[in-house]
């Protein structure tokens, strides 16, 4: 068990902390929760500030014989105040967050805790948090294709201290990636689980026919049923284009490079187009596609494992899934990739606690933790331990995610991305009923797209 934390470091975080005076704030939706500040005195960061982990300059000998024997023990010998906390968790992780906030304060007994819990989407992290990275929560869960912007405004403590566990050792090679920039660890991996496949009634398809898509659509048809995809959205368009062998990828500047335009892109866009116009792959949000899987209408469709209840409650002992299908782009099968993702959690490089925000991240995103995870909401663990568990290995939602992550890449695009996309699978997805000439339809997209960052 890996434990870093470099002691010559104690003297300068302490004075960092003490020169800085910064204490965070917590929005919690629907009112202010403002966490305690730092007092700003050296004596009070002596007490109650531990090593606010850096990287380490000098000798690495030094280092090494400086080094703490018990990294957890160093921290609690080092914090003689109340430890004052802000922990941000998505709505649906309130319940869940408590319980581990409870069990951890229960662990370390002999320091007394001041932990707020607020409210704060994975999805929206990074905007609020920019608009004011001191005031941000110390410890908060984000997706991991926001830790470019995280990084580049020092809203991410680097992960340069393991307390409990190797935190890179432990997770999954594409979470950890997912997690670093520069091959540097920004973040804990806390799911393995935000990409996307097919969840599919097999009561209408069996194995076989869900791995074309056109075969679907002739099944689906006869079964007067739909299959649902929202093709309209940049995140699953996506799909067809880097399947066919066209690029998208993310530039330093923030811009995009992309090859959706391509010679022989047209075909990617005309597969689309004669899909949809067989009235059985029909555009539909995430919330569309919970409405019509409840009600019958949709026998199979395009979605992540936050609907995995949903198509489980619709179609019970039938309820399956799979990685996505091919589908004929001029002639050639081609198989449809995707975006794989990971939700991470972060610590605050301006909290007043980094050290205790860096050990409650881990408990976050440890073993046991992501195992309450995915028993509570059915998330799949990062966790190398943890997803090889046979609960873990008998979900069909995670199970179809780990078929398809052999196609699947991270996401790493730039906001130019979103709206043209968005634009382009409306159109797509409806038929193109203004007739625009694909390859100018493709061309114009592809302007926004890579349109430069102002």
């Amino acid at each position: 068990m890996k434990k870093k934390v470099l002691a010559t470091l104690l003297a300068t975080s302490m004075v960092a902390a003490t020169l800085a005076g910064c204490g965070n704030s917590g929005s919690e939706a629907g009112g202010d929760t403002s966490a305690p500040a730092a007092d700003n005195s050296a004596d009070t960061a002596a007490d109650t500030q531990t090593e606010a982990p850096a990287d380490a300059s000098g000798d690495s000998a030094a280092a090494d014989s400086t080094a703490s024997d018990d990294a957890v023990a160093t921290l609690i010998a080092n914090t003689t105040g109340p430890v004052a906390l802000t922990v941000w968790a998505s709505e649906e992780d309130q319940e869940l967050t408590t319980t581990l906030l409870d069990n951890f304060k229960a662990q370390y007994s002999d320091v007394e805790f001041d932990i707020t819990l607020g409210s704060e989407s994975e999805s929206t992290a990074k905007d609020t948090i920019l608009t004011d990275v001191e005031a941000a929560a110390d410890v908060f869960a984000f997706a991991d294709d926001q830790i470019n912007e995280l990084v580049k405004a020092g809203a991410l403590q680097e992960v340069v201290a393991d307390y409990t566990y190797d935190v890179a050792g432990e997770n999954v090679a594409g979470s950890v990636e997912a997690a670093s920039i520069d091959g540097k660890l920004y973040a804990y991996p806390m799911t393995a689980d935000n990409g996307y496949f097919m969840f599919y009634d097999a009561s209408v398809f069996t194995e076989d026919d869900v791995q074309s898509l056109e075969k679907m659509i002739e099944v689906a048809k006869a079964a007067d049923k739909k299959i649902a995809m929202d093709i309209a959205n940049g995140w699953y368009l996506y799909s067809f284009f880097q399947g066919a062998g066209y690029e998208l990828s993310l530039n330093e500047d923030g811009s995009n490079t992309c090859t959706w335009n391509a010679d022989g892109a047209t075909d990617v866009a005309q597969a689309i187009m004669d899909a949809c116009e067989t009235g059985v792959l029909v555009q539909m949000t995430d919330e569309q596609q919970a409405t019509a899987i409840a009600e019958g209408t949709v026998a199979a469709a395009v979605n992540g494992t936050w609907r995995a209840e949903t198509a489980e409650e619709a179609w019970g002992e039938n309820y399956a899934a799979a990685k996505l299908p091919t589908i004929n782009v001029g002639g050639k099968d081609c198989q449809m990739s995707s975006y794989s993702g990971c939700k991470l959690i972060g610590v605050n490089p301006h909290s007043a606690n980094v050290g205790w925000a860096m050990l409650l991240a881990e408990y976050l995103t440890n073993e046991e933790s992501q195992v309450a995870r995915f028993e509570a909401r059915g998330l799949g663990p990062s966790n190398i331990a943890a997803s090889e568990s046979e609960a873990v290995q008998a979900n069909p939602a995670i199970a179809a995610l780990g078929e398809q992550a052999a196609y699947a890449t991270p996401q790493r695009v730039g906001n130019n991305f979103w709206a043209p996309a968005e634009t382009l699978g409306q159109i797509l997805a409806s038929g193109n009923p203004d007739g625009t000439d694909l390859q100018t339809l493709l061309d114009t997209a592809v302007e926004g797209i890579t349109a430069p960052v102002e």
